[in-house]
């Protein structure tokens, strides 16, 4: 009882004040590597190389050392040459990204990439994805003629399309006009997809929108591109 009497005579007060700073962390978000971060952007930007080398710049190679004429002149269809244009940029672009998925993933470390679930969601992104690079490549080069057209436009479309995405920096804290071209930047759906499948192993759910997007606009680019391409010399 006297213990009791003295506790409650002289209680113990707490300093108003800390008497020392410590700084704790919270974690709003997991931790991702930046090399993690980076590798959809990564994987994005050697399809998009691979489209513009293999899909456009050929192309207009093409023209300006006569292959060109070599398939004009056979009985196949206009969109039959179209198609089979870009199947061939697709291949190659598809090649590329499963590529750098592979070496990527090894070099960051990322072994949810080597899931058959998330393999086939990250092949369908790819193929998705390359699908819609080509298309846009081919509507924007089919009335080019001069070679040096494409690799005059490498650089502008790169920075054009690839800075809205979110590849870099989350799109909410973009101003309004970069948020603009987000929205039709097929670089923003890829991006997306590559984020939730390899950082946050959302599934289907979180993917669907943007494969829909990609088979969407990549097939209308090449259904606009299709009456333009000239189908004489």
């Amino acid at each position: 009882m006297q213990a009791l009497v003295t506790a409650l005579s002289s209680p113990v007060l707490e300093p108003r004040l800390a008497s020392s700073i410590a700084l704790e962390i919270v974690e709003l978000y997991p931790y991702v590597g930046y090399m993690k971060f980076l590798l959809p952007a990564c994987v994005a930007l050697a399809m998009y190389i691979s489209v513009m080398i293999g899909g456009g710049m050929l192309y207009i190679d093409d023209k300006a050392r006569g292959v060109h004429e070599g398939y004009l002149v056979t009985p196949i269809t206009k969109l039959e040459l179209v198609f089979g244009l870009n199947i061939a940029g697709s291949i190659k672009a598809t090649l590329s990204g499963i590529s750098i998925t592979v070496i990527g993933s090894l070099i960051a470390g990322l072994g949810i990439v080597f899931h058959p679930v998330v393999m086939l969601q990250m092949l369908c992104l790819i193929v998705a994805g390359s699908i819609a690079f080509n298309g846009m490549m081919f509507l924007l080069m089919v009335r080019v003629d001069d070679p040096l057209v494409p690799r005059a436009m490498f650089g502008i479309l790169n920075v054009l399309l690839l800075y809205p995405s979110g590849a870099m920096y989350p799109t909410s804290s973009f101003p309004k006009w970069m948020q603009a071209i987000g929205v039709v930047d097929p670089f923003t759906y890829v991006i997306h997809g590559f984020k939730a499948v390899m950082l946050k192993d959302g599934g289907w759910v979180a993917i669907e929108y943007d494969l829909l997007f990609l088979l969407v606009f990549g097939i209308g680019t090449l259904l606009i591109a299709t009456p333009l391409f000239k189908r004489t010399l």
